[in-house]
């Protein structure tokens, strides 16, 4: 029962992690945009986007997560060390994940 509890607190973590919506700034305005032909003379002008920003936000999350377990003032009823542990699992995961896209 314990282990089905911690697992599915995993999931849960994970799944809303990578669909909520991370805020990120909207585009800037057209009057403020570089043109083609300038981005196109300065390759290094134009930024690269990070791939895969929202396993990156997950990975992020994980460790704000195992921070707040590990300093908390109790054991969450006997489940830290099991959740730490699931949380290192996760990351390990979603780390071998990334090194598959290369």
């Amino acid at each position: 029962m314990k282990h089905w509890f911690l697992g599915l607190a995993v999931m849960t973590i994970l799944i809303l992690t990578l669909t909520l919506p991370m805020g990120t700034p909207a585009a800037p305005p057209a009057h403020n945009a570089v043109p083609a032909a300038a981005a196109a003379a300065h390759p290094s002008a134009t930024p690269v986007p990070e791939p895969h920003p929202e396993i990156h936000a997950a990975i992020d999350s994980l460790h704000h997560a195992k921070d707040h377990l590990e300093h908390a003032a109790h054991d969450f009823g006997g489940h830290r060390v099991d959740a730490i542990r699931a949380i290192d699992e996760a990351e390990r995961q979603l780390q071998i994940c990334l090194k598959y896209d290369r």
